[in-house]
């Protein structure tokens, strides 16, 4: 059985893609989210199809429930209030869960909500497979990283249609074909790198844009772009991700025709 440390590539790609697919199509995977619910916009705390009673309140949420609408919070039926602050590790570890479901709270540039992930969502039950291009060696490059003096945030659209700021941490940089590119990225907390970009393929061959996550870069800024394992974006599989769009500058000018490139539904 291939690992990521398998030396063949092939197999360490395909084992990264079955990965991938797992992942996806797990019960509170991304397609099983039904809903991004802002309280700002129940201003009396009643989310339709959600039980309970949320509200803001100072940096955290209430919520107010019975034992008979089905809610629990860290596995017990509640009584009353309970204050809630974001969720923030895997989804089916979330302090709050009606049946199957997970309630898991979020917060966005001060704004609170609730998101549901439903395992029985008609996303998930559609869901086929991750349409991708077979791994291609000439598809990894060499890069580096060059970090910007300061960090800085720009705004930019998001999925659903509204625009946030958008961290920024430095460029990538890495040549095709002899023309050097860059994408504008931001490092995770474990290291590595993420950038959103689009190119000649998005909205046609491929989602109208996708996500490049390279390894932490070397002590001197050298990393290993590897397009074989370009991502779809949550959004690609609900529409209630609120993914941002590629920043200025991060449209590719030729077609990335290598990793993820479509969700194939029945």
């Amino acid at each position: 059985m291939s690992t990521d440390t398998d030396l063949d590539p092939v197999r360490n790609w395909t084992n990264w893609h079955e990965r991938r697919i797992a992942a996806v199509a797990a019960p509170h995977g991304p397609l099983s989210l039904t809903g991004t619910h802002w309280l700002s916009d129940y201003p009396e705390g009643r989310i339709p199809a959600v039980p309970g009673v949320w509200r803001e309140r100072g940096d955290g949420v209430v919520l107010t429930a019975t034992a008979g609408e089905g809610l629990d919070v860290d596995g017990r039926p509640p009584t009353g209030e309970v204050v809630l602050a974001a969720d923030r590790g895997p989804i089916d570890e979330s302090r709050v869960s009606c049946g199957g479901r997970r309630l898991v709270v979020m917060r966005r540039e001060g704004l609170w909500a609730v998101r549901d992930f439903d395992p029985e969502s008609p996303a998930r039950r559609a869901f086929m497979t991750v349409e991708a291009t077979p791994y291609d060696e000439r598809w990894v490059l060499p890069g580096r990283f060059r970090p910007y003096d300061e960090s800085r945030t720009v705004r930019v659209e998001n999925a659903d249609g509204r625009e946030r700021g958008l961290g920024l941490t430095g460029e990538l940089a890495f040549s095709v074909d002899g023309s050097e590119h860059t994408l504008q990225a931001a490092v995770e907390p474990d290291g590595s790198l993420w950038a959103v970009f689009a190119d000649g393929t998005s909205g046609l061959t491929s989602y109208r844009f996708r996500f490049l996550r390279p390894a932490p870069p070397a002590a001197d800024g050298s990393v290993s772009v590897d397009l074989n394992r370009v991502l779809l974006p949550p959004c690609a599989f609900a529409d209630h991700f609120i993914c941002p769009l590629p920043p200025p500058g991060n449209t590719l000018s030729f077609e990335v025709t290598a990793g993820e490139r479509n969700v194939i539904v029945r």
